[in-house]
């Protein structure tokens, strides 16, 4: 397949050539061939995208919750029109069988969207307690790092909120998997959003994602990522007092009690462990049971394992893919 060369980022509201030098080069994680290049943004592009986010908040933070609303509403409408080219692109980029991807990459993500927009529009955005009115506000420019192995979820988790309550947004998405965040791009341009509501730059993390971190025009950082990145992140954040939200990595285990249903319990932990090929911040890689049940979790373990057919996740026969491919 010929490799598709992005050369833009989506800043103010429209395409720019990236002033970077450098091509990220995207892997198939099943031929290991490169499918897709993304340009590098330059720190002066970093610039341009807050520069545009922080002159569009003040009428973004301004408008009408339900004109928010109805955005973001559009946002997933012309999402929802690109999700079987999601579902295909993050299952090259990240493994995961097509047919789960369909439904966990693509599918769970746009309904997000709209999710979210009912959620906002039925909170209460602000209460008296005693005598003190406590508000909800936007807290100004976001800037959103994603991680590569739920790349639109991660996304959607961190842009539609922002959005909703008022914030623009900034985003970074993984250099490994950055093709649902350009077509959330394409989205939202279709949707209507204001110039620089949105913004999308592409670039490593300790060059673009660190020159968003440290920009004195961002107001807070979230990130989702491994525990280095985000103490590097955290460290940074803190020289000039940001607010800082962090997801990082874990180790997850699942617990078998005395008396439970051993055969449901280690069924549902290998189908948790193995989900996108154990690329999962909640895969439960340790099943602890009560000692007297070693032996037979470990009977039924290997009894199921055959049951988990690795190859092509174009294949459907396939419930294991491939690793996304690092660099």
């Amino acid at each position: 397949m010929t490799t598709t060369h992005h050369t833009d980022l989506y800043i103010a509201g429209a395409w720019r050539p990236a002033n970077g030098t450098a091509d990220l080069p995207v892997t198939d994680s099943f031929t290991e061939k490169t499918i897709a290049e993304y340009r590098c943004a330059s720190h002066a592009d970093v610039d341009a995208a807050v520069q545009a986010a922080g002159d569009a908040f003040p009428g973004w933070s301004a408008t009408p919750l339900q004109e928010r609303a109805a955005a973001v509403r559009r946002v997933a409408a012309a999402l929802r029109e690109r999700s079987e080219a999601i579902a295909q692109m993050i299952s090259r980029e990240v493994g995961m069988p097509a047919k789960l991807s369909a439904r966990i990459q693509a599918g769970a993500p746009v309904a997000a969207w709209d999710m979210y927009a009912d959620l906002a529009t039925s909170l209460s955005w602000e209460k008296r307690i005693g005598h003190s009115l406590v508000r909800q506000a936007p807290v100004g420019v976001a800037a959103c790092i994603t991680p590569w192995n739920y790349p639109l979820h991660q996304i959607t988790g961190k842009v539609a909120p922002a959005l909703l309550a008022g914030c623009t947004v900034v985003l970074k998405p993984s250099e490994m998997a950055p093709s649902s965040a350009w077509m959330l791009a394409q989205a939202v341009a279709l949707a209507g959003l204001p110039p620089g509501v949105f913004n999308l730059v592409h670039g490593t993390g300790p060059d673009v994602g660190e020159a968003l971190v440290c920009h004195l025009g961002v107001d807070m950082v979230s990130f989702t990522g491994s525990t280095q990145a985000g103490q590097r992140i955290a460290e940074l954040a803190a020289r000039s007092t940001k607010r800082v939200a962090l997801e990082l990595g874990g180790k997850s285990a699942a617990l078998v009690l005395p008396g439970a249903d051993l055969a449901a319990a280690v069924k549902a932990t290998l189908g948790s462990c193995f989900l996108n090929s154990g690329q999962t911040c909640s895969a439960t890689t340790r099943l602890l049971v009560p000692r007297h049940d070693y032996e037979r979790a470990a009977h039924l373990a290997a009894e199921l394992l055959p049951s988990w057919r690795m190859g092509d996740p174009a294949d459907p026969a396939t419930r294991v893919g491939p690793l996304a491919c690092w660099r």
